[in-house]
């Protein structure tokens, strides 16, 4: 039986395509402004790689917990056909929230990584200005495009 034709199926098919949108969308933002973080100049090409897996694997994460969180909280009961709206706003605010978060926590608290002198910074926690434009931007992106993506029925 196909995943699609399965009750619910849809709705899964559909959070495949968007969390693999969502990775290739997120490894290419993080490539794109590595030059924003200290790394770039401070490590080697090995750690910086590692890096960007590690950031982007976090990323899916984020997407993965958001999406689910979205769609438990707005009743998602025939997604993505209906409340396609509500649950991709919800999946926005969840992920920019938990980056916010993170992004504290990270540079701030943990200091697992800093930000360049180039980096537009937020008030008041002084959050990264691209990773919370990452999170604005790609979720609503990537679910267009899954819901693009979706064979005819």
């Amino acid at each position: 039986m196909a995943v699609a034709a399965h009750p619910g199926g849809a709705a899964l098919a559909m959070a495949g395509r968007y969390l693999a949108l969502l990775l290739v969308a997120n490894l290419i933002w993080e490539v794109a402004q590595l030059p924003l973080y200290s790394l770039w100049t401070e490590r080697s090409p090995g750690e910086i790689a590692q890096a960007v897996v590690h950031c982007t694997l976090g990323d899916g994460m984020i997407g993965a917990v958001s999406l689910g969180a979205a769609w438990l909280m707005t009743v998602g009961r025939g997604w993505p056909e209906k409340s396609f709206g509500q649950v991709a706003i919800v999946t926005t605010i969840f992920g920019v929230g938990a980056t916010i978060v993170l992004e504290w926590l990270n540079v701030e608290v943990w200091r697992t990584w800093s930000y360049a002198a180039g980096m537009p910074r937020l008030p008041p926690l002084g959050t990264g200005l691209t990773p919370v434009l990452q999170w604005l931007l790609l979720p609503t992106l990537c679910l267009v495009a899954a819901r693009r993506l979706a064979p005819a029925r």
